[in-house]
């Protein structure tokens, strides 16, 4: 049960995380903020490995690997790019399912209708398409607020606005797969 409830306290602080970390530039020293969330994202990772699909722990351990290596030689960069190495983590794992299926959302489908009819699948590989190319955005634009932006408007995007896409995108799906079955 406590590893449970760290999970999920580390994954709602990672995705707060440009937030948290607005707030804490305040106080700390960007190395001390990376390497807290480095130890956090392992020790996740490390507690989760046996019920996290394999793809989501390699590409997150790819993600955190990038992130340490980058902190060892520009720790403010290493804060920003958080977003950026995660949106192409999650990004390589929706593109290596349209390699090697079950495409993820067609596994995300499965949970709910396990015989998915044929048609269900191709719509599902559709999806995953249009999920590859919404990470493949967010990340370049997350990469844009890193780089270019103020702090503050990389932790609006990343922390906010980027969500909110992310909610209407997938309120968007589930519209149009209401009416894709009510036709």
């Amino acid at each position: 049960m406590a590893v449970r409830i760290f999970n999920l306290l580390v994954g709602l602080i990672a995705l707060a995380y440009p937030l948290i970390a607005l707030f804490l530039m305040r106080l700390l020293d960007p190395i001390w903020i990376v390497g807290v969330l480095i130890a956090a994202l392992l020790l996740r990772s490390l507690t989760s490995w046996k019920h996290t699909p394999r793809s989501l722990l390699v590409a997150s351990l790819v993600a955190v690997g990038l992130l340490w290596l980058t902190s060892m030689f520009n720790s403010d960069l290493a804060l920003r790019l958080y977003p950026v190495f995660m949106s192409g983590a999650m990004l390589t794992m929706f593109a290596a399912s349209l390699v090697y299926p079950p495409t993820m959302i067609e596994r995300f489908a499965r949970i709910m209708e396990p015989d998915l009819p044929e048609a269900g699948i191709q719509y599902t590989r559709h999806v995953t398409e249009i999920w590859c190319g919404f990470l493949f955005m967010n990340m370049l634009i997350a990469l844009w607020t890193a780089l270019c932006a103020s702090f503050e408007i990389w932790a609006l995007y990343n922390g906010f606005i980027s969500y909110c896409l992310m909610g209407a995108l997938l309120a968007g799906e589930f519209l149009v797969r209401r009416w894709i079955r009510s036709t």
